[in-house]
């Protein structure tokens, strides 16, 4: 066996690949590879769910059991059930469009089917599929099933507007400048307070501004009877302004049941806010006259039943009115 021997030339090619990755394996089944912004500063991290932690969320001490995954999402999405009875009310009342948009928020924000054990859906109805651990139904994509916010901030307006009592041409058009301009607003942030707050006062404005001209009309307060203020105004008003305080101040804490409690009462205060159906008048008006055109052929009866020839007939059988 030979020994080792100095070799004078030889060539050798290194290969180098490099590459970075933003966060720890992609953050595992249990968070979301994020970019960041804060001031002027962009970075990468991992936005863990279901209670894991650190930095590749694979920490799981305090991570949230299967049980309660399956009851956080059970209790947001069957609190929406709740729309039952103002979608009732809305029909009694001939409110067919606000019924259905009652009926779209709804069914939008609950599941309809079952609840599929997918630790990794490949597609994410709404709190079904906006659950952070293994609980999780998508029915389609997430970014669409984010009508669900429409839904809610479009069923507060034409509440707030139907209680304003406009005319009908009025009231249907405020419904669809508020479509758009709520799917505009929504577009830049889903989230923000001001999608909430904007949209309500606004249409509490719009109300205001109606019941203050049919007051100063009438002479007399409107609505005009106690009983309507007392049991369904001031009782609605309160359910609501609860709702809005805990929407604006405690749903950073505690989301599922927090968020339920909203569900409850943002649809009871509806219930109470929408207004009663108006009773037709008992006192029956003058009969409208039938007006005619310019020219009008009058057909006479004669000539109908063909007692008179057609070719004889009077010039008197036109007549203009």
């Amino acid at each position: 066996m030979s020994g080792f021997e100095p070799c004078t030339s030889v060539m050798a090619k290194v290969y180098l690949r490099a590459y970075l990755s933003p966060c720890i394996n992609n953050c595992g089944i249990y968070g979301q590879c994020k970019l960041l912004r804060t001031n002027n500063y962009l970075y990468v991290a991992c936005e863990c769910k279901a209670g894991w932690n650190v930095w590749g969320c694979t920490d799981n001490a305090e991570a949230f059991s299967y049980g309660f995954q399956l009851f956080s999402m059970l209790l947001l999405c069957l609190s929406n059930v709740m729309f039952v009875p103002p979608v009732a009310t809305a029909v009694h009342s001939h409110y067919l469009l606000e019924a259905a948009i009652y009926i779209f928020t709804m069914f939008v924000s609950t599941v309809n089917a079952e609840v599929a054990l997918m630790p990794s859906p490949p597609t994410q109805f709404y709190h079904a599929c906006d659950q952070p651990g293994n609980i999780v139904f998508c029915i389609m994509e997430y970014d669409v099933l984010q009508c669900d916010f429409l839904g809610s901030l479009m069923s507060i307006w034409v509440t707030v507007i139907a209680m304003a009592q406009l005319q009908p041409m009025v009231k249907q058009v405020l419904y669809l400048l508020g479509a758009m301009l709520l799917s505009m607003a929504l577009q830049m942030d889903r989230h923000g307070l001001w999608n909430l707050l904007g949209p309500s006062l606004f249409a509490l404005g719009i109300m205001a501004i109606a019941w203050m001209a049919r007051t100063i009309r009438h002479c007399h307060y409107y609505p005009p009877t106690w009983k309507r203020w007392a049991f369904y105004l001031c009782l609605g008003a309160l359910i609501a302004a609860t709702a809005m305080l805990l929407y604006a101040f405690v749903e950073t804490e505690n989301y599922f049941y927090i968020h339920s409690i909203w569900h409850l009462l943002i649809t009871g205060s509806v219930g109470f806010l929408l207004p009663p159906c108006a009773k037709p008048s008992r006192r029956l008006g003058p009969l409208p006259q039938r007006k005619g055109c310019r020219y009008q052929l009058c057909i006479n009866r004669q000539e109908e039943l063909g007692l008179v020839n057609p070719a004889v007939a009077s010039i008197n059988s036109i007549c203009t009115s």
